[in-house]
């Protein structure tokens, strides 16, 4: 049996465990990185990229919660992208310096549009239309289009960002095969499993950040708190995109009608990855919901012929701490019990905020007692993404 220890072992090497890890890295803490799958595999590879600043969660004219808590996180980011802040993330690339918003010719719509502009103007201006994205500049539109400061993330090349300065401390296993609490609450053994080989892991303590699998793990630590709950979206792809396209439609809701970001398709061309109102509906079967995006891609862009262009269906779980009417929690979340800190970011943006409220949580770090584990035990490596692979119709 092979043995090595650490300050803090992580479950979970999805963008915001490998945030965590290099941060606690970066402060002085020894810690290291547990993966049973590819890294980014859960919800990490389902992500669009776009690092929030509340505007979408504003437009209802007011600012909620959900908009205040976010609203740091695009500038906190850029200084990461420029290379000069809490991390180095200077080789991601940038798909788009901005997000828009667009309305439709509907009141409704304009409204909307008018709103979250009103309210968070700071953050949001309309643009002439000489400025219109190229999907959006065409004889046919009649809406209004406003500009974000909300960046947009090829997320592959944001996962080998953070895996370069950590290569060291990512191990992949099989599963957990034995949690072992150790006297006095001085921490855990965590014995991993790879193929026939074994390793034993001291931990003083553990930070799980491993989205839905957060659930089995606590309960393999005996722990019934925090609760978690699924909110499912189903994703759409459509290949052969006539132009890149970043952008919120408005619609008459607090949630876009259609949100568009657009991505380089392995087989040349371009994929456009389609959320908002059409991935909240979770209700349809494949076909329907296959039928329902040609019918909102016509309506939105009639001056495109795009009744041919293959689809295909991403469908993804959110997990989050359990709110009692079921809804996305406003921020960050953590618990600590017992020596385990169970945390989900809620959103891609909020990795820095996540790991600010860990740091907090911990005492100074410790002179370094840690092992390092063996150098020829297995390490993770990314997941493909979600356009890299999907099934066309």
């Amino acid at each position: 049996m092979t043995r090595c220890s650490t300050e803090l072992l992580i479950f979970g090497g999805g963008i915001a465990g490998l945030w965590l890890l290099n941060r606690l890295r970066r402060a002085g803490y020894e810690a290291l990185l547990v993966e049973s799958d590819a890294l980014g595999s859960g919800q990490t590879r389902y992500s669009q990229g776009i690092i929030h600043g509340g505007t979408k969660y504003a437009l209802t004219g007011k600012l909620t919660a959900s908009s205040e808590a976010i609203a740091a996180m695009p500038a906190r980011w850029r200084d990461c992208l420029a290379g000069r802040g809490e991390l180095d993330l200077s080789t991601v690339q940038l798909l788009s310096e901005h997000q828009y918003l667009w309305s439709t010719a509907s009141l409704g719509s304009r409204l909307a549009g008018f709103f979250a502009s009103h309210a968070m103007r700071s953050r949001t201006a309309p643009i002439p239309a000489a400025e219109y994205p190229a999907a959006l500049r065409q004889p046919g539109f009649r809406g209004q289009v406003y500009r974000l400061d909300e960046p947009v993330l090829e997320v592959g090349s944001l996962l080998r960002a953070l895996m370069a300065p950590v290569a060291d401390r990512l191990l992949w296993a099989e599963e957990a095969a034995q949690f072992t609490p150790l006297p006095a609450g001085e921490g855990w053994e965590v014995e991993l499993a790879a193929a026939d080989r074994r390793l034993t892991i001291t931990a003083r303590r553990l930070v799980l950040v491993a989205g839905r699998g957060n659930a089995a793990l606590l309960a393999r630590l005996g722990q019934t708190q925090p609760a978690m709950q699924l909110r499912p979206l189903n994703m759409v792809l459509l290949r052969g995109a006539p132009a890149p396209l970043y952008a919120h439609c408005l619609g008459a809701s607090t949630t876009p009608r259609l949100t568009v970001t657009s991505h380089p398709d392995p087989a040349g061309g371009l994929v456009w990855y389609l959320g908002g109102q059409l991935a909240e509906a979770v209700d349809r079967g494949e076909q329907a919901q296959l039928a329902a995006a040609r019918a909102e891609l016509a309506a939105l862009f009639p001056w495109f012929d795009l009744a041919a262009a293959p689809l295909a269906l991403a469908p993804i779980d959110r997990a989050e701490p359990r709110r009692t009417d079921g809804s996305r929690p406003d921020d960050a979340f953590l618990h600590a019990a017992a020596g385990v800190f169970t945390l989900w970011p809620t959103k891609l943006a909020f990795a820095p905020r996540l790991a600010d409220r860990l740091i907090e949580q911990l005492e100074p770090p410790q002179p370094s007692r840690g092992e390092d584990p063996p150098v020829d035990w297995p390490r993770s490596q990314p997941a493909p993404l979600p356009w890299e692979e999907p099934r066309w119709r």
